[in-house]
């Protein structure tokens, strides 16, 4: 039945039809650094897509020289410009993307995280680093192609007894809602000092990302890096790597006040994963929220197999939309495009999930 199904398939929407050719973004060993780590993706008011990373100088380890890095295309992902170094603080850690769009001006808000380059995680997280993880805000009205000066928010964000901290990463969301209409909202994620215990929560802007509040954690550990979607309904999805490594699959939480709180923790089993980031995305239809929703990750319990699923009924039912790369893969970004096109840009490669960062663009017809 199964084979039936996908010939009948290729026979109304040919392959070639569905996905287009992909193309790498970043490769290992270009431009001056060695890897290129943690995708996020954006296409603004102007059609440019704008994808970002981390470039780490010397090796794909998250400690070190690593660079905030993007590139642009303005033909629909056809083509890419050369590498533009959004922020570069010498040898330290500068990372974790979040871009977001302010649909009422254009702007592009970018937060991202940073730490010192010689403190690995593990030592943030025991308290034995030099420096903990400080949170970061830039901003661009030039399209991508200039940005503002890094404006520190750490104070507002992180609490003093949390050691770990990381924004996204994937791109954040702009609410719909009149309740909470315009408001910024970025995915994150902490460690309570003393502790190993992950918790995710959301950051908010009410004013265009000049200022941020911190919302409330979920009230369980294991939530680590997570995506958040906004529903017809007004609520905000919260969709979380899982750190219980026995479990494998995803969890969900979500928030009933514009990201200002969470409620209940959820298990998804329906969304296997390997211990690792993934995205969850609003398919949009002319810029309006729907019940329809696109979760992108490694569909194995391990770093392979890069899928899109989808959800017709708010992200409580899931089946599979499409394999993007069967091989090694890891974390991923997705877009919707005005024509109802999927952008998503996604780590892969042949020896491992780390040589390269792939944009791949899938035609609206797979989402009908």
């Amino acid at each position: 039945m199964k084979k039936i199904k996908v010939l009948l398939f290729s026979l109304i929407f040919p392959i070639s039809s569905v996905l287009s050719q992909s193309v790498t973004v970043f490769e290992k060993n270009t431009d001056g650094y060695a890897c290129y780590r943690i995708p996020a993706i954006i296409t603004t008011q102007k059609g440019s897509i704008l994808a970002f990373a981390e470039a780490r100088k010397t090796s794909c380890s998250d400690t070190g020289d690593i660079d905030l890095v993007m590139k642009r295309s303005t033909d629909g992902g056809k083509s890419w410009s050369p590498l533009m170094i959004v922020r570069d603080d010498g040898d330290n850690v500068s990372g974790n993307p979040v871009p977001i769009i302010n649909e009422t001006n254009g702007r592009i808000v970018l937060v991202s995280c940073g730490n010192r380059g010689e403190d690995t995680e593990s030592e943030i997280i025991a308290g034995t680093s030099n420096e903990g993880r400080r949170v970061y805000v830039m901003f661009s009205d030039t399209d991508g192609l200039s940005w503002s000066a890094p404006k520190e928010i750490t104070s507002s964000v992180k609490k003093p007894n949390w050691t770990w901290y990381a924004t996204g990463p994937c791109h954040g969301i702009q609410l719909q809602d009149e309740s909470y209409k315009n408001r910024l909202i970025v995915p994150s994620n902490h460690v309570k000092a003393g502790t190993n215990d992950h918790f995710s929560q959301m950051l908010y802007s009410d004013d265009g990302g000049e200022t941020w509040h911190l919302g409330e954690s979920t009230n369980v550990p294991n939530g680590n890096e997570s995506s958040a979607v906004e529903l017809p309904n007004g609520t905000v999805l919260l969709n979380m790597r899982n750190m219980n490594q026995q479990e494998k699959h995803r969890l969900q939480a979500v928030s009933a006040d514009g990201g200002a709180t969470l409620g209940e923790m959820q298990h998804i089993t329906q969304l296997i994963e390997p211990v690792c980031q993934a995205n969850i995305i609003n398919y949009t239809k002319n810029g309006n929220i729907t019940n329809t929703l696109l979760f992108s990750n490694p569909h194995s319990t391990v770093r392979k197999n890069m899928t899109i699923q989808i959800s017709r009924d708010g992200g409580r039912n899931w089946k599979k939309a499409a394999t993007v790369f069967e091989g090694h893969s890891a974390y991923s970004d997705m877009t919707v495009f005005n024509n109802g096109d999927v952008g998503i840009l996604y780590e892969n490669g042949d020896e491992n999930a780390y040589d390269r960062i792939t944009f791949q663009r899938i035609s609206r017809k797979l989402f009908k």
